[in-house]
């Protein structure tokens, strides 16, 4: 019933293993399905030891049609892409899009540790970077590019010591209400239980404040390794019904399909030992 919504390929030149291995395990974990989000190209120059290049969307193209082809009647293989939002790239991203139609999900991230993002925005002061991360994910919503922000609260990574939720709150009340309207769901990333903030993004505080405004929800877990596909979903899945959701929801096509979490749960396979 399922889906993972959210994984990587070795094109991007920090993630291991083959996507036949990413959909071996997801059909070990009883998904439905998985999609396959790489970083997305950029313009030359434009931080490019963590993406595939240009050149290379062929190529990612028919790796996932290959898998798809071997899993076929198994498990759904599609193709998506993780796509930056960085101010003035916009029309980069809506060109990539459109001569990509066959692109099942577009997750938006701000990655604030890029180097043209710190660049252009880090100035010594951490309270205003943070709050200006949830600015832009806000206004990478309001794009129409994306279908889902990606792990949205991965700021709190930068410096755990002093990322004070509370503090920033209202900020993230407002920027959450501009996400709202523009009808774009959000990600509950499972990898942020392995970061330097050990805890799911975004955590229980935004996921609630989420619920209450009727912001979809999508799970996915990041993987860069097949091992990881489906890692810690049914944490995920308590979590955000501790939170206040019924269901969650992933995109096929673009298009939102909505799984009530009881459903979601009974169909995953538990990790083998």
């Amino acid at each position: 019933m399922i889906y993972d919504a959210h994984m990587h390929t070795p094109l991007c030149k920090h993630a291991l293993g083959a996507p036949e291995e990413y959909a071996a395990h997801a059909v070990k974990r009883g998904l439905k399905g998985i999609t396959f989000t790489c970083h997305s190209p950029m313009p030359k120059g434009w931080w490019p030891r963590v993406r595939m290049d240009e050149e290379q969307l062929p190529v990612y193209h028919e790796l996932i049609k290959q898998c798809a082809e071997e899993f076929e009647g198994k498990l759904e293989v599609r193709v998506g892409m993780e796509s930056d939002y960085f101010p003035g790239m916009e029309d980069w991203i809506e060109k990539l899009h459109r001569e990509n139609p066959t692109f099942s999900h577009c997750l938006g991230s701000v990655h604030y540790f890029g180097p043209e993002y710190m660049e252009a925005y880090w100035d010594d002061d951490l309270a205003a970077f943070q709050k200006l991360y949830f600015t832009h994910l806000a206004d990478s919503a309001e794009t129409g590019l994306f279908d889902t922000l990606a792990h949205p609260d991965l700021i709190k990574n930068q410096d755990p010591t002093y990322y004070l939720i509370d503090d920033l709150e209202d900020h993230i009340g407002t920027c959450l209400d501009r996400v709202a309207k523009s009808g774009v769901a959000m990600e509950l990333n499972t990898s942020g239980l392995n970061k330097r903030y050990p805890e799911m993004n975004p955590g229980p505080q935004i996921l609630r404040m989420m619920a209450a405004r009727n912001i979809p929800v999508v799970i996915g877990s990041d993987a860069h390794i097949p091992y990881r596909v489906a890692a810690d979903f049914e944490e995920a899945l308590a979590v955000i019904e501790q939170s206040g959701f019924t269901h969650t929801s992933t995109f096929i096509e673009r298009e939102r399909v909505d799984i009530l979490i009881g459903d979601a749960r009974d169909s995953l396979v538990k990790e083998s030992s």
